[in-house]
């Protein structure tokens, strides 16, 4: 199990590497996190709804996805209040006092131990991870990621510290003072993260690590570059490719307060055609050829601030002005007439007018769609393929003319298109599949090379680079000697 002393150490990351190399060396290794707070999020074979990084996870080691992998996931919906997704499927909506208060708690307990117990049933090994910081002592009586799921687990836990935000040797030696004698028993290890400069300096500190805290330095791991893995948290959107830049087809994504599943564009992003950015700044938006309005965990609080800070007109106006204009999800939501929550389920308004692009109407309500689809895309003969993780129905008005975008496998349809630059849909990962690329950049095609780009091939290798780098700087003899041990 990696645990942190904080949150953005680099568990996730160090996890992932982890199910590739058990992989790589013939094991059956699969991923589990008891709790994950995320917006990103990914619908499993079954149907059921995981955190991204899980799903990510799961295919490191070469697996499917399955809820047992991540039992409780958190989605905010603002900043006190969160979706408790339990086992897949959507268990209400709680604060933060509600959530963490000791009453009921067990019911959550139980079922990530369960959880755990049945995927420790059919893989081996199980790379666990924990969340933010392992010595949150307030938290202690509630905590059901960290300690408390190493001891049902009978983990080996190891320390991941990030030694780039400074007071490593503080943060692990902190940490591990604060847990109780009993929880340190199951630490058998410290791994330190994202170092810069030459590792040869920082020989003595590993040794007085060691000395401080008793367990072994399993590596120093230095800052990566060149590797890309697909990222969980959303807080760095804003600083990629801040600006449209000449040469390439220019994509901006509309950024959200509460953009969801951003995963959708990492193959634009790495497309050698296309250079992808996101911004709601209304200058930036004018230089863009194509407009995508992504996911949202609250649609109509984003489409208000769309609205209020001008940039849903300067949508309006790109989309006069020749841009494509696409919506995801959310994004599809928006590009309506207007969007209806009468049972309050984002808040306390009752309808809210919609970008007008599209002849829909959408009202939020019912249950939540989470499922993994097949389709063909505009009618052609493509198999294609993404999931689906929605509230809310969208419906054409009356006399509408409009189009499906896709057909799903079982006969019915998604979307709605007004004209080959103007469409939304609901299905996530539709930007994954090369005949979707290729419509959606062939009217900008004076701009395009014959480039082409496999991005599930890119992902293995970058999977494989990822095992690579990890091995190079973790001692792998001693972690497999700390499990045999165990």
């Amino acid at each position: 199990m990696f645990v942190g002393t904080g949150s953005d150490v680099g568990k996730s990351i160090i996890a992932t590497a982890f199910c590739r190399i058990f992989k790589q060396d013939g094991y059956h290794p699969a991923p589990f996190k008891a709790q994950n707070m995320a917006l990103n999020s990914y619908a499993t074979p079954e149907g059921l709804e995981i955190g991204r990084a899980q799903a990510v996870q799961a295919e490191a080691a070469g697996i499917d996805c399955h809820t047992d992998m991540n039992p409780i996931l958190l989605k905010p919906s603002s900043d006190k209040v969160c979706q408790v997704v339990l086992n897949g499927k959507p268990y209400g909506n709680q604060d933060a006092y509600q959530y963490f208060k000791t009453d009921g708690r067990e019911k959550f307990r139980g079922a990530v131990n369960d959880a755990f117990d049945r995927l420790a049933m059919r893989y081996n090994p199980i790379v666990m991870e924990g969340a933010g910081s392992i010595s949150e002592i307030n938290l202690r009586d509630t905590d059901l990621v960290n300690m408390p799921m190493a001891i049902h687990a009978g983990a080996n836990v190891i320390i991941v510290a990030d030694i780039d935000r400074g007071g490593v040797f503080a943060s692990v030696y902190g940490s591990m003072m604060l847990l109780t004698e009993e929880e340190r028993k199951y630490v058998k290890g410290i791994l330190i993260n994202k170092f810069r400069g030459d590792i040869r300096l920082f020989h003595s500190g590993i040794q007085m690590l060691e000395n401080l805290c008793g367990v072994p330095v399993i590596g120093v791991v230095p800052y990566y570059k060149d590797i890309y893995i697909e990222e969980e948290d959303s807080v760095m959107l804003q600083a990629k490719n801040l600006q449209a830049t000449e040469g390439k087809i220019n994509i901006a994504v509309i950024l959200l307060r509460h953009l969801s599943n951003f995963t959708d564009f990492n193959v634009l992003e790495r497309d050698p055609r296309v250079h992808l950015f996101y911004t709601n700044n209304t200058e930036e938006i004018k230089k863009a050829d194509i407009l995508i309005i992504p996911g949202s965990k609250n649609t109509i609080a984003d489409l208000y601030e769309l609205r209020k800070n001008g940039v849903a007109q300067s949508i309006i106006q790109a989309k006069k002005d020749g841009a494509s204009v696409i919506g995801i999800c959310g994004g599809y939501q928006m590009m309506g007439q207007d969007v209806c929550d009468p049972q309050h389920i984002e808040g306390d308004i009752d309808r809210l007018p919609g970008l007008g692009l599209l002849p829909i109407s959408t009202e939020i309500g019912g249950e939540k769609v989470t499922r993994q689809v097949k389709f063909t895309f505009q009618g052609e003969n493509s198999d294609c393929q993404g999931y689906e993780i929605h509230m809310g129905v969208s419906k054409p008005l009356k006399d509408a003319t409009c189009s499906a975008v896709n057909r799903l496998d079982d006969g019915t349809e998604d979307g709605c298109q007004v004209d080959p630059k103007c469409f939304g849909t609901y299905i996530h990962g539709i930007l994954d599949n090369k005949p979707v690329i290729d419509y959606i950049l062939s009217p900008y095609s004076d701009k395009l090379n014959n480039t082409t780009f496999d991005y599930q091939q890119f992902k293995e290798n970058q999977y494989d680079k990822l095992a690579d780098h990890i091995r190079k700087y973790v001692d792998m003899s001693l972690v497999y000697k700390i499990i045999a041990n165990d």
